[in-house]
């Protein structure tokens, strides 16, 4: 065995993130095996599906904090390029929610669905690992694209499904639903935070296949905390009805062919483009479709669901801006000692883990005293403190000289405000589609939500591609130029949101929602 103090720094991170994994892993089985319904107030479900959203989280944020540099500095693209590439990435990660979704619905259930997902993301994650020489002529590069490929799909299966199974759990009426769709997030966070950090350092520092091979690992440990979890459901997610074993084989195959369609499809941005306009189209129209034939209450939620989904665009336009255009902002422009640009998108969950039980304690506080904001007036504030992160950002760059490095204060400060944006926005959500929809499109309700998140992101790289203006390398005058701009649009949306509040609040019918009879079909 190597002498401790033989040790380098590769060999000790490397140490850490395997203790790290082995604690969260026995942790992760340990509560999945216990006989009791519930842990800590909640179904021990929620904290099984926790901990598997967790490693899925630490594998995807880790992957996509080293996304923007590795396609900068290894795949040798422009900034403005792979502002683009990052935002066709992470939309069709949340495009393809749909189809998962679709297809849990009707077919596999989201048990299964989750589980083949998993083993997709597992594949991907592993194939970032092959580096191969680096530039755009390398041949290495398809693999590369490939990899982006089976992660795509495989969130497809696993994102919305592992969320409708956390609603599963509890009755509609059930006043836990909000806190433990946030102890949920809290879940993703930890995960994001640590796999950033682990991974993000291992792949700037040492080397690229390090940090994505530890993405994998993150991945697998996943997987095993979600078999070993299957009892802790009882009986949440399974199929609808009983499968037939070649049907679900068939079901598999659509899924690897769609790993073949996302692997040309990642290559060629600008069909992205015109994708999410055609397919954002078919799904209103069947959305609005299976809402007319809907009872009064039931009708008028859906329109109040259609409200608050079609604020996702300029929410994550903005949001998603953290692993593209701001974090080479921070890299380049910003006071940051010697610490790997990567970190930075770490601050994010640990403001998340840090704030998430105050605002899910604050909620719950509120709603005693019948004062709680609804969820259409959270959306709201979600939109102001997006905005306003943006202002303080420009503002504090220019007050000490745009020519000047920026203090890193101002970006803490960024993602403060952008994280409690978020802590209003994304689990309250969450909790809203699965609270509002009617079962039977349950899992497509919250593809759809998902897919308007898609349209965020791929806005958040048409945002991130212009502040590298026409010759594709960013500039930090463009950059706060367009901050600027779209943070007091942001701002101004949520003026009007606030307005309606009320009104849409009044569409959601909280009052008559009925386990027995909610989203039945007319």
């Amino acid at each position: 065995m190597k002498d401790f103090a033989l040790w380098n720094e590769a060999d000790w991170i490397a140490a850490i993130a395997v203790v790290v994994l082995g604690v969260f892993l026995a942790i992760g089985a340990k509560i999945s095996i216990q006989k009791e319904p519930e842990f800590a107030g909640h179904p021990k479900g929620l904290y099984m599906l926790f901990f598997a959203e967790m490693w899925e989280r630490f594998s995807y944020y880790g992957m996509r904090a080293l996304l923007i540099f590795y396609l900068t500095k290894h795949w040798l693209f422009s900034d403005g390029k792979a502002n683009l590439i990052y935002g066709a990435y992470t939309s069709l990660v949340y495009i393809t929610p749909v189809l998962g979704g679709y297809l849990a619905d009707r077919y596999l259930g989201q048990r299964k669905a989750v589980l083949f997902g998993g083993l997709l993301l597992a594949i991907g994650h592993t194939l970032m690992a092959v580096e191969g020489n680096g530039g755009q002529s390398d041949a290495a590069i398809n693999v590369f694209w490939a990899a982006l490929a089976f992660i795509i799909v495989g969130s497809g299966f696993l994102k919305a499904n592992i969320s409708v199974m956390v609603g599963q759990l509890y009755k509609l009426t059930d006043v836990r639903r909000d806190g433990a769709y946030t102890v949920f997030y809290m879940g993703i966070n930890v995960g994001a935070a640590i796999g950033t950090i682990l991974v993000g350092y291992l792949g700037e520092t040492i080397g690229w296949g390090y940090g994505f091979g530890l993405a994998g690992i993150g991945m697998l440990a996943g997987l095993i905390v979600f078999v070993l979890g299957k009892s802790a459901l009882r009986g949440a997610g399974e199929a609808p009805v009983p499968l037939a074993k070649s049907r679900e084989m068939t079901l598999y195959g659509i899924g690897i062919a769609a790993v073949a369609v996302i692997w040309a499809l990642v290559q060629y941005q600008s069909v992205i483009q015109g994708l999410l306009v055609i397919s954002g189209v078919g799904l209103l129209g069947y959305v609005l479709y299976e809402t007319f034939k809907l009872p009064k209450e039931p009708r008028e939620r859906m329109f109040a669901i259609l409200f608050l989904i079609s604020l996702n665009p300029l929410f994550w336009g903005l949001f998603e801006q953290a692993g593209g255009s701001m974090s080479l902002f921070t890299d380049r422009y910003v006071d940051r000692g010697n610490a790997p640009a990567s970190l930075f998108q770490s601050i994010n969950p640990i403001y998340i883990i840090l704030l998430a039980p105050l605002f899910a304690g604050l909620w719950q506080w509120l709603g005693r005293r019948g004062k709680e904001p609804s969820a259409p007036a959270k959306f709201g504030l979600a939109l102001a403190q997006m905005g306003l992160a943006n202002l303080v950002l420009v503002w504090g760059a220019e007050a000490f000289g745009v020519a000047a490095m920026t203090p890193v204060l101002f970006v803490f400060l960024y993602y403060l405000l952008a994280t409690m944006g978020e802590l209003c926005l994304s689990p309250v959500g969450l909790s809203a589609m699965n609270r509002l929809a009617p079962k039977y499109l349950a899992s497509l309700i919250m593809g759809a939500w998902f897919y308007m998140t898609a349209v965020g992101n791929f806005v958040a790289g048409k945002i991130g591609e212009a502040t590298g203006g026409h010759g594709g390398e960013m500039s930090k005058e463009k950059l706060l130029q367009i901050y600027e701009m779209f943070g007091w649009i942001s701002i101004g949306a949520a003026v009007v949101v606030l307005l309606l509040s009320r009104i849409v609040k009044s569409w959601m019918h909280l009052d008559t929602l009925d386990d027995n009879a909610a989203g039945e079909k007319a």
